[in-house]
């Protein structure tokens, strides 16, 4: 979360204070500073906090610049009053960025003062609908959002990350800038932090586009949802575990920071339905269903009701495949427990595979490992084609050191899921990919190390939807 400090006057910044409440307002906070108010209508009162005073004043200025600003917008009309107001902020602010729109011309060797001539703005414009004059980048198209420029900055899930591993559906990455110079978007080219990137594809779609790109870490189960839903069915999971297997999911909802819903079907000892209910609190929700409804459509309900960003079972409800087939169909985040501890477990395992579906949920992968605090491992078994392979280690590698993640590359010529079975506790990651849902037996022979998750069922297993 950004603060802005806006600091304005007149019809200028009363139109661009509604085109800011009209877009994107949920992750910023803005500080309008003006001499005379003015009255805001449809206005978040908790993104926009409004002050009036003279911003020439050292004093009043100096008060609000104790607090951490991202960048300082300033829409004044008169040279002297944006003279005096920049002096004021360089006075507690050294290196603050500071944006300013005027149609004078500002003389600053300052490079953290970056001038918008309003004057150039409008002429640049009007060049648009003169005949046989080539239209200029920033209005190329439609001019409804069909062209996007995005700075990727260090944070964003999209860097170190391969063009061919990011999903691209209505939507394209049509060109990288980086260091000031063109780069084609190939296949095989990685992203790095600070490229720009030139997206072209529905309106819609780069909006959220954007807020992916610009999403930093630490926001996980989001985007998928916002709180964590433990389904237990009675007929199927072990009562006499089921205590426990809340109090992991407790430990869960604390480590996310997130509100847990404890969904429960066919209720059928009474005393234990009493022992869940004691776990309700004010972040833990308990809901016990004693109808005969569809699953299907009960779960359904409560993710949309609850906005649920992770779904929480136990290893009996995820070994039954018309589970596995329901739990799919969502296409959220699911995390199987095992009767191993949570409290205790450090570290997060991947076994690579010649897929790249694994690089498309690296972000969530860093964003779970940075809140649950534990290490990322990389098994590459060495027996198998290694091209695709090396490219997911540069980009984890890549991104462990952008995020100062440890991460430990396991290299063998060892069966992994074998070597695996032999410890004593971890979390395997794997993408929710059409192969979880398949019969078991379908799979005893495969050779893809997704296909045999279940080989590897003692241990916490979370499975992302790709």
């Amino acid at each position: 979360m950004k603060k802005i400090l806006i600091i304005g006057s007149g019809d200028v910044l009363r139109r661009f204070i509604d085109k800011i409440s009209q877009s994107y307002t949920s992750d910023n906070i803005y500080y309008i500073v003006e001499s005379s108010a003015s009255n805001y209508e449809h206005i978040n009162q908790s993104r926009f906090k409004f002050f009036e005073f003279d911003p020439t004043s050292h004093y009043k200025l100096a008060n609000i610049l104790k607090m951490d600003f991202f960048q300082v917008m300033i829409m004044l009309d008169r040279p002297d009053d944006i003279e005096h107001t920049i002096k004021n902020i360089r006075l507690e602010k050294k290196h603050l960025r500071i944006v300013v729109l005027s149609e004078f011309e500002l003389h600053q060797d300052d490079p953290n003062i970056i001038a918008v001539n309003s004057n150039d703005l409008l002429s640049y414009r009007m060049l648009d609908f003169l005949p046989n004059i080539p239209v200029v980048a920033q209005n190329v198209g439609l001019g409804e959002g069909e062209i996007m420029e995005v700075m990727v900055p260090f944070g964003s899930s999209f860097i170190y990350r391969h063009i061919s591993a990011i999903e691209q559906r209505e939507w394209r990455i049509a060109a990288i800038y980086r260091n000031q110079e063109l780069v084609l978007p190939y296949q095989t080219r990685m992203i790095h932090p600070n490229d720009v990137l030139l997206l072209i594809g529905d309106p819609k779609i780069l909006k959220s586009v954007y807020m992916g790109i610009k999403k930093e870490l630490g926001q996980f189960p989001e985007p998928y949802g916002t709180n964590l839903y433990l389904f237990i069915d009675m007929l199927a999971d072990n009562l006499l575990l089921l205590d426990e297997l809340i109090d992991k999911a407790k430990y869960l909802r604390g480590k996310f920071k997130k509100k847990l819903y404890v969904r429960v079907v066919n209720p059928t000892d009474l005393a234990v339905i009493q022992e869940i209910k004691k776990h309700a609190s004010l972040d833990v929700q308990v809901e016990i269903c004693y109808d005969d409804v569809a699953f299907n459509e009960l779960i359904r309900s409560d993710i949309k009701s609850f906005f649920i960003g992770l779904i929480v079972v136990s290893k009996e409800i995820f070994c039954h495949k018309g589970c596995r087939d329901l739990f799919y169909e969502f296409k959220i985040p699911l995390l199987k427990l095992s009767n191993k501890d949570v409290e205790g477990l450090k570290d997060g395992v991947i076994v690579l595979s010649d897929s790249r579906d694994i690089e498309k949920i690296s972000s969530s992968i860093f964003d779970i490992s940075q809140q649950l605090e534990y290490n990322l491992e990389l098994y590459n078994y060495l027996n198998e084609h290694q091209e695709v392979k090396e490219q997911m280690i540069e980009h984890f590698t890549n991104l462990a050191t952008n995020f100062t993640k440890k991460i430990h590359v396991e290299n063998s010529e060892k069966n992994p899921i074998k070597e695996l079975s032999k410890r004593d506790n971890f979390m395997q990651i794997l993408p929710f990919t059409k192969h979880i849902t398949r019969k078991r037996s379908l799979s005893m022979l495969s050779t893809n190390s997704d296909k045999l998750f279940f080989k590897l069922d003692d241990f916490h297993q979370l499975f992302i939807p790709i």
